[in-house]
């Protein structure tokens, strides 16, 4: 298995209501471990949250896909081969900046 993880996070997380494309949806009623992924062989980024025994985010990141700050402790980005917008939820600001940092966005 080629891939790391280069860090793992605890964020409440989200996705985009699909009928409204406004209204954020929970995916878990608490906050879940999500842990970035580099995968070597592919060369690409890979943002993984297991809720239970599912997969709640399995998202590849692409290099036109941008993290978006929305405010001081929440992030988002567009995924369209799963065809929703996540959300990611943070405790702290620090959290948020972390994940920023590490995205190619």
């Amino acid at each position: 298995m080629g891939e790391q993880p280069i860090f793992s996070t605890r964020a409440h997380i989200f996705q985009i209501d699909p009928s409204t494309k406004r209204n954020w949806i929970p995916a878990s009623k608490h906050a879940l471990t999500v842990s970035y992924f580099y995968d070597a062989t592919r060369n690409v980024y890979r943002i993984i949250s297991v809720g239970g025994t599912k997969a709640v985010i399995n998202s590849t990141i692409t290099p036109n896909m941008t993290f978006t700050k929305t405010s001081q402790k929440f992030g988002q980005w567009a995924d369209s081969r799963a065809n929703t917008v996540y959300g990611l939820g943070f405790a702290s600001e620090q959290h948020l900046s972390q994940v920023i940092l590490c995205g190619p966005g």
